[in-house]
């Protein structure tokens, strides 16, 4: 399988029963396993505090501490996806997220367990031109088109618990449906 047929379908992703698929600790180990891949992550767990548009979202200031989760994903050898979520502090502590596997489901299973079900998610995509790190990772030329997507999950109160920006290689396909009624 090669990455320009990796489909992240935003529709079933977040889903419970998706993410937990098998023994899989999250929405991407599950997709790339449907496609007939080998999902492998590299996490790399930090306090730190948030970017400035990230720090928005939260509700918190840029200094605030948050608890980061730094992946490189992989499929087999390849990488093909850059991502970084930030948790509230008071989230990841109450839903034990400083762990690098986080278990079956990954953090959103975590944190609902923890009492912070996400109800709602928003993702917003961007294209934007590849740095010199980026280029280097995904095998293309300094300032490539590529796409971010900003996925921010909140509770049913409406408070922002997860802000993961997704920084896939070149040539997912991204889909997404919404209810006509």
């Amino acid at each position: 399988m090669s990455s320009s047929n990796i489909v992240r379908d935003a529709t079933e992703r977040y889903r419970k029963a998706r993410r937990e698929a098998g023994e899989s600790r999250g929405a991407f180990e599950t997709e790339i396993r449907r496609l007939g891949g080998t999902p492998r992550v590299d996490t790399e767990v930090r306090r730190g505090g948030a970017p400035g548009h990230v720090a928005t979202i939260l509700g918190i200031s840029e200094t605030d501490q948050t608890v980061i989760r730094a992946r490189h994903m992989y499929n087999g050898d390849q990488l093909v996806q850059l991502a970084d979520s930030y948790v509230p502090l008071d989230v990841a502590e109450a839903a034990g997220v400083e762990n690098p596997d986080p278990g079956r489901g990954g953090i959103i299973s975590r944190m609902a367990e923890a009492g912070f079900e996400q109800t709602e998610v928003i993702e917003e995509v961007i294209q934007y031109p590849a740095t010199e790190v980026e280029a280097e990772a995904f095998g293309v030329e300094v300032d490539s088109l590529l796409l971010q997507i900003t996925h921010t999950g909140y509770t049913a109160e409406g408070r922002a618990v997860e802000v993961t920006v997704h920084r896939p290689g070149p040539g997912w396909v991204l889909r997404f449906s919404a209810p006509l009624n």
